[in-house]
């Protein structure tokens, strides 16, 4: 098992509820406010991978490995953030509202 192979799902899974809450309202505005999380969370993704790996806190086999990296960073853990920032609004989007009293 590779950590691309890891990773699909979560990725297919966040892009068909992306798209299924599309119907929902205010989706432009989730998806601006979605890409700046996404900005920010691969940022700190970058900065802290990057430590962690340089202080050998971790390290990753690279036969699992798509290869591509950011820094020392494997490309794969970018994915996660990705995920965080557009399918937890478009979860929220589509649960129903509670009617305070």
């Amino acid at each position: 098992m590779t950590y691309p192979l890891i990773v699909l799902p979560f990725v297919l899974v966040t892009a068909v509820v992306t798209a299924i809450s599309a119907r929902r309202p205010g989706f432009a505005r989730r998806m601006r406010a979605s890409v700046v999380a996404a900005v920010v969370l691969f940022t700190l993704t970058a900065v802290f991978d990057n430590v962690m790996i340089a202080l050998d806190l971790f390290t990753y086999p690279a036969e699992h490995l798509s290869g591509i990296r950011i820094g020392l960073a494997p490309i794969e853990d970018f994915s996660y953030p990705l995920c965080a920032a557009f399918g937890v609004p478009a979860v929220l989007s589509l649960l129903p509202t509670r009617k305070t009293a």
